[in-house]
């Protein structure tokens, strides 16, 4: 994976009141690579999952459509 320094991470507007338990993702290296970096947004400089743009693409249409729920 590339150098991860300058990425800007985000989490979704979605998950402010829920106590902390959030991801984030970096959405700066999906056109030039096509991997979406994750992490815990309770730790920062923790470690950070690469995921494929297209794995990625299908989890949020999963969420979107009601067939992934927690």
């Amino acid at each position: 994976m590339p150098t991860l320094a300058g990425l800007n991470w985000f989490k979704s507007s979605y998950s402010v009141n829920n106590g902390g338990a959030c991801v984030e993702v970096a959405a700066d290296l999906v056109a030039s690579r096509g991997v979406v970096p994750v992490r815990d947004s309770k730790c920062a400089t923790g470690p950070v999952l690469p995921v494929a743009s297209s794995a990625f693409a299908g989890f949020v249409a999963g969420v979107k459509s009601g067939a992934l729920r927690a």
